[in-house]
C-alpha cells in the first residue's frame, strides 16, 4: 500500500511520456504508486509505459483494448489503486519534483482537510512561455465555498483528494469529455476543508487539448452540465446552489452557441444539424424560475420565451460584440 496513488490516463501520448513520467518518478516523496491506463492507444504509448513498469516497481500499467475516454480510463485505475490520497496527471503535463511532498505535508498538518489544490502553471507549447492560473491565493476554504467557486472555475480543479471521496464519487463518465469536472465539484462539495499547497502542476496548452477543439465533441459540455445538475439534486443541494448552477448552464449554453456560430460552417451537415438540435434541446431544459442570478438577467443570457427569439437575441448580442471589438 502506498501513501499516494497517481492516475495517468494515456491516449496516444508517447511523445510526452518522458517528461510526464520522469516528473513522477523523480518525486522527492517516494511513497507513491503510478497507475497508468493505456486507453487503447494506437501509437507506442503502451510499450513506453511497459518499459517504465519494468524499470520501476511503483509503476503499474493497465491496457484497455479500445479507447473509452479519460473518465472511464481513470475509473479503471481507481479500481486497483491502494493509496490513501489520490492524484492525477494528464500524460502531456508534468509536476515539480516536490509536488507530492507538499501535498502530503499539507494533509498531515491538517487532518480535517479533504482536498488540496496544487499550484497551476500553464505552459504554452507554441510560444514556449509560462503563466500562472489566475486565482486568489487562500489558506483554507469550506467545501461548500470551494464548490461554489468551482462553478465558474474561480478556483481550479487540479487537486489531490482523500480516497474516501473517490470511493463515494468516482469519475463521472457520463460523457467522453468534460463530465470529469463534475467529480471535482462533488469532491469539493463533500469536503470538510479545502486547502492549497505550493507543489506545482504544469499544464501544457497545445492544439491537441481535447477541451480546446471546436468540433461536435465540444457540445458534450452541455450534457456534462446536465449530469452535474442531476447529481446536485440527488444529494439534496439547497435551492440557492441549484439556482447558481442553472445560471452556469445558461452561460455554457451561450458559450456553445458562440462556438456553433463561429465554427459551425466547418462541421459536416449532419454535425451542424446535431449541434443546433442539442442547443435547442438544452435550451428547453433550462428552468426559468431558477434563472435568477444577475449573470443571466442581462441581454445575451436571457431565457426568452421562444427558441427563435433566443436565437435572435444571440445573433444581436454576438453581432454587437463583434462591432464593439
Amino acid at each position: 500500500m502506498s501513501r499516494v496513488s497517481i492516475l495517468m490516463a494515456v491516449y496516444n501520448g508517447a511523445g510526452y511520456l518522458q517528461k510526464s513520467m520522469g516528473s513522477l518518478l523523480a518525486q522527492t516523496h517516494r511513497d507513491i504508486e503510478v497507475i497508468c491506463i493505456d486507453d487503447g492507444s494506437t501509437d507506442e504509448s503502451g510499450a513506453v509505459l511497459d518499459d517504465y513498469a519494468r524499470r520501476d516497481p511503483r509503476v503499474r500499467v493497465i491496457h484497455l483494448p479500445e479507447n473509452v475516454g479519460q473518465a472511464k480510463a481513470r475509473n479503471r485505475g481507481l479500481a486497483v489503486c491502494t493509496g490513501d490520497l489520490i492524484a492525477y496527471l494528464d500524460c502531456d503535463d508534468w509536476m515539480s519534483a516536490d509536488c507530492m511532498q507538499r501535498v502530503v505535508e499539507t494533509f498531515t498538518a491538517h487532518p480535517a482537510t479533504d482536498c488540496v489544490l496544487l499550484t497551476v502553471k500553464y505552459y504554452d507549447e507554441a510560444k514556449d512561455t509560462y503563466r500562472d492560473y489566475e486565482m486568489e491565493p487562500f489558506g483554507v476554504k469550506s467545501g461548500l465555498d470551494a464548490f461554489e467557486e468551482s462553478i465558474d472555475w474561480h478556483i481550479h480543479g487540479v487537486y489531490v483528494a482523500r480516497r474516501a471521496l473517490f470511493d463515494a464519487y468516482p469519475y463521472d463518465d457520463s460523457c467522453r469529455v468534460f463530465s470529469d469536472d463534475n467529480t471535482t465539484r462533488l469532491h469539493y462539495y463533500r469536503s470538510r476543508e479545502v486547502r492549497c499547497c505550493s507543489g506545482i502542476y504544469f499544464y501544457r496548452q497545445h492544439a491537441g487539448n481535447v477541451s480546446h477543439r471546436k468540433d461536435i465533441g465540444f457540445f458534450q459540455y452541455l450534457r456534462a452540465n446536465e449530469s452535474m445538475k442531476r447529481q446536485l439534486e440527488a444529494i439534496g443541494a439547497d435551492e440557492r446552489i441549484l439556482c447558481d448552477y442553472e445560471a452556469e448552464r445558461m452561460i455554457v449554453l451561450v458559450g456553445c452557441y458562440l462556438v456553433y456560430r463561429q465554427y459551425g460552417h466547418t462541421f459536416s451537415p449532419s454535425d451542424r444539424h446535431d449541434a443546433l438540435s442539442e442547443l435547442r434541446r438544452v435550451w428547453h431544459t433550462l428552468e426559468r424560475h431558477r434563472l435568477t442570478s444577475p449573470k443571466v438577467c442581462k441581454f445575451g443570457y436571457r431565457k426568452m420565451p421562444w427558441w427563435w427569439l433566443f436565437r435572435l437575441q444571440e445573433w444581436c448580442y454576438f453581432t454587437a460584440r463583434a462591432i464593439v471589438k
